[in-house]
């Protein structure tokens, strides 16, 4: 299942800038509407430029790749660029100290959601009138826009927990007397959850038309929506229980998904435009385009400021992995180095050598010496960093593609370049680990151990891609799979650690560690450890701290606040 990028634009669907008016109360001038718009082909229109929101991000806010929320706040990713004002907000993201409600970029983040949501609803208002003799695929495309809807509401809601719910059937001009706090935190993911389930339900299969979401796209994201609900969390973001029936209902879901999807059989396809309508691995992503008649081509923005600063690329090396990071990849005899692996640097050259690693680092990061994007000729140097005495000698590669793909193109308007890529938003890989992280918690930890070997396995047989020029191995490799009794003790607390050592290494620098850390009610006594480590390294660091019942969630933004007379209630910690 892919979801494609529509270029047709419905003609009542008009952005406005972040900060002017509130989207749904903007009316565009030359706008259509009444029952004009309520026939099957207009409504089609309307579907489509839902759809399109998509892949309208950018790198001020980029809400599909999400990896300045769910890297550079997890201590995964260094905000880099050229420097901590580049592009400040981000910075302000990663130390978490002066973090505040009246930061743009958050408020465009919540904009931007809106945004969809706003188109989700429309279309949803329009197909309700229509009957079914006259639209035969009504049922179908309510389950798309349900789907959609829920897509945006789910990225709001783990980023600002409390937003603004409502359908497509509450009155427009009555938007800004809503509330966001009409809705417990526990209602709002099951509102989430609501939609998800309406669309697999009533989504086909499979779709002719390429970019329309599928059934199992639907119940693997509902497996998604419940995994976090289950956590149940206090109004301190503190989790104080377990949902264990929830935790039943994704190991099921997920058991339904499974047969439609398998792993790829090398992990560097998942992040290779070459193999975007090739790969059995993605569930659900953002299909992007080029040389598609537009200016600019639907290529993903919002990683275009992620480019080593080689003459090939040429801006702006931002999305840094961390040197922890790096650290996380070492093994001791084929398993993680649990306890030990930050203690001492990969850092030179021969560190890489003399040290054994886990084969997913050369997929992850761009290493000083070590082949660019699998090919051995085109060597990354220290002179692709930007400001190495800040942000360390590394580069984020999955998202990077070569400057050689047909994929490839600078964006007109600005000096930066990107790639059609497709942004991936659920790998089966993720979903694998999903049913995993639920067995572990229901005391089922031995149910996880082969699910975990599979993903494992994968990594240790994904290395003929990792050579040097000489056909050499470009660094140790070594891992193995966990063998109860020979190599582990397979308790519950063990499995546990295992998973989300897994979860860390398999989905590095791919936007979800934070969620990870704040779902598993972890994120203070972690990323504070991760500061104390980092600060001796990186002196940008200097004044991070992150606040526990605070610094889970973003503040509401002031802009949004001030929309609505006060009416919105900031999340605790933040200062209007």
């Amino acid at each position: 299942m892919r979801v494609i990028f529509f270029s047709i634009i419905a003609a009542c669907v008009v952005l406005s800038a972040p900060g002017c008016k509130r989207f749904l109360d903007y009316q565009p001038k030359g706008a259509v509407d009444g029952d004009s718009l309520n026939t099957p082909d207009k409504v089609d229109q309307m579907v489509i430029s839902a759809y399109a929101s998509l892949a309208a991000d950018h790198w001020t806010v980029p809400y599909e790749s999400q990896w300045p929320y769910g890297d550079v706040r997890a201590g995964d990713a260094y905000k880099g660029g050229g420097g901590v004002s580049d592009v400040g907000e981000y910075h302000q993201y990663e130390t978490f100290t002066f973090n505040r409600p009246d930061i743009g970029t958050t408020d465009n983040l919540w904009f931007r959601c809106y945004v969809g949501i706003g188109r989700a609803n429309d279309a949803l208002l329009r197909i309700n009138v229509l009957d079914e003799s006259v639209y035969a695929v009504k049922t179908q495309r309510m389950a798309e826009m349900r789907f959609l809807r829920a897509h945006f509401l789910f990225t709001l809601k783990r980023n600002f927990k409390y937003m603004v719910w409502f359908d497509e059937n509450f009155p427009k001009d009555s938007v800004n007397n809503l509330s966001n706090r009409a809705y417990t935190d526990q209602e709002l993911w099951t509102k989430i959850a609501d939609d998800f389930r309406y669309a697999a339900d009533n989504l086909p299969e499979s779709q002719t038309e390429l970019g329309r979401v599928n059934k199992w796209a639907a119940k693997a994201y509902l497996a998604k929506t419940l995994l976090s609900q289950a956590y149940v969390e206090n109004d301190q973001h503190a989790v104080t229980n377990i949902d264990m029936d929830l935790l039943n209902q994704v190991v099921s879901l997920v058991d339904e998904v499974t047969p439609h999807y398998a792993l790829a059989d090398d992990y560097s396809k998942n992040f290779l435009w070459d193999f975007d309508h090739d790969n059995p691995e993605i569930v659900f992503a953002v299909e992007r385009s080029i040389n598609d008649g537009t200016p600019n081509g639907n290529i993903a923005m919002a990683e275009a400021l992620n480019y080593p600063m080689n003459k090939e690329y040429g801006c702006c090396w931002f999305h840094v992995p961390t040197q922890n990071l790096v650290n996380a990849f070492k093994t001791e005899n084929g398993l993680p180095e649990f306890e030990t692996f930050n203690q001492v640097s990969l850092a030179a050259p021969a560190d890489f050598l003399s040290n054994t690693v886990d084969p997913r680092l050369d997929h992850t990061v761009g290493i000083p010496t070590h082949p660019w994007k699998y090919v051995p000729t085109f060597v990354y140097d220290i002179s692709w960093t930007r400001v190495p005495d800040v942000y360390g000698l590394f580069s984020s590669m999955k998202e990077a593609q070569l400057n050689t793909c047909p994929c490839y193109k600078k964006a007109l308007s600005y000096s930066f370049y990107a790639s059609s890529k497709n942004t991936t938003i659920i790998r089966f890989a993720d979903v694998l680990l999903w049913k995993a992280e639920a067995l572990i918690e229901l005391g089922r930890q031995d149910e996880a151990l082969p699910i975990i070997n599979q993903v494992r396995e994968r990594a240790k047989t994904s290395v003929s891609k990792l050579v040097t020029e000489g056909g050499d191995p470009i660094s140790n490799y070594n891992i193995d799979t966990y063998k109860p009794g020979t190599n582990c003790t397979w308790t519950q607390e063990f499995a546990r650690n295992a998973l989300r050592w897994e979860r860390r290494l398999e989905l590095a620098m791919e936007g979800s560690r934070f969620y990870d850390l704040v779902r598993w009610g972890i994120a203070e006594p972690y990323m504070n450890k991760y500061f104390a480590e980092e600060k001796p390294r990186r002196a940008h660091l200097s004044e991070a701290h992150f606040t526990a019942g605070r610094d889970e969630y973003f503040p509401i933004p002031q802009k949004q606040i001030n929309f609505t007379s006060g009416l919105y209630q900031q999340n605790p910690g933040y200062t209007n």
